[in-house]
């Protein structure tokens, strides 16, 4: 492992903690920084890792602490620099769509401006998504073509190409990860696998938007782990990476898998909504390139994946109860 600490920006988000605790995992260790304070230890996979005591934890806002956030990577020399921060939520960025261009547009391309002067920075993986994209069909490869259709997605594209212009004119060295469902232990509530385990264990009712018809593709976020580490030692800089399985599912299938693990009738737990505003309808995006380039697969089948997730939800039910299980904004 590096010498120098990585920095994860975003270390409170579901990816950031737990790319977090994949690092520790690896001897790593890792300064990391997020706008609040680290949320109960039951959202915290590197808590649960037994070389926690490698990370020292900073909050700071990249809207508000740019200063700090820079002081850090230059005293500690930080050579990686891994961005999980960012707006999130599709739905929610029409109601206050300055605050998601705020975060995940200038505040972001700030920092990008300021860690370009940084001669000791190597590696800026950028931690992208696939809404940039827009509404696709079939599988989607690699591209710089963006047609995004929300807020949330216009202001992660606009961060995105500028992006590539600091690449093109000034070879800062970025590298982009995309990854679109991924789940599992430790991730928000209000996300649709640990939002079904927890109300078809706690008998509440569960909407289902649109009757669960559109088709995704989901991914144990050990995997999205370990795919964005070697797209951080071994990718080409300038290069887009997708994160994917193959294997696709119907939300309600998905529901209903869960429902059928828990032994819980589907008709219990499910009521049938309107789909969100501007949701596209599917994100099936083609890993090849990871796959053949950098040697990656991933390992944990959503199976075994979803066993996971729901002995985490049972190991912490006491307290995952009690916290919120719907998105709350924060300005």
């Amino acid at each position: 492992m590096s010498d120098s600490p990585i920095l994860v920006l975003g270390s409170n988000s579901f990816s950031g903690a737990s790319f977090c605790a994949h690092m520790l995992e690896k001897e790593q260790v890792v300064i990391a920084a997020s706008r609040s304070e680290e949320p109960h230890n039951a959202l915290l996979p590197y808590q649960w890792v037994k070389q926690k005591n490698n990370i020292e934890f900073h909050q700071l806002d990249l809207n508000h602490h740019l200063d700090e956030i820079i002081a850090l990577v230059e005293k500690h020399k930080v050579k990686h620099v891994y961005n999980f921060a960012a707006q999130s939520m599709v739905g929610q960025s029409w109601d206050y769509p300055e605050h998601w261009f705020m975060t995940n547009c200038v505040s972001t391309v700030q920092l990008h401006n300021r860690l370009r002067h940084i001669d000791h920075l190597d590696k800026y993986i950028h931690i992208s998504t696939p809404e940039v994209y827009g509404s696709c069909e079939g599988l989607v490869p690699e591209h710089r073509n963006y047609n995004p259709s929300t807020p949330y997605a216009v202001s992660r594209a606009a961060a995105d190409m500028s992006l590539h212009t600091f690449f093109d004119v000034h070879k800062f060295p970025v590298l982009y990860t995309r990854a679109a469902n991924v789940y599992g232990e430790g991730q928000q509530l209000y996300r649709i696998i640990p939002r079904t385990i927890l109300f078809a264990l706690l008998g509440k009712i569960l909407p289902l938007h649109g009757g669960g018809h559109s088709t995704r593709s989901f991914i144990h976020i050990d995997d999205v782990s370990a795919a964005t580490h070697a797209i951080a030692q071994h990718g080409q800089l300038g290069d887009i990476y997708h994160i994917s399985t193959e294997r696709t599912i119907s939300i309600r299938a998905l529901v209903e898998l869960i429902c059928d693990m828990l032994q819980v009738p589907f008709e219990q737990v499910c009521q049938v909504t309107e789909d969100r505003l501007g949701k596209d309808a599917a994100y099936l995006l083609d890993a090849t390139k990871l796959r053949e380039q950098l040697n990656w697969q991933d390992k944990v089948s959503l199976e075994n994946g979803l066993e996971r997730t729901i002995n985490w939800v049972r190991t912490h039910l006491d307290d995952l109860k009690n916290l919120p299980d719907s998105y709350i904004h924060k300005p």
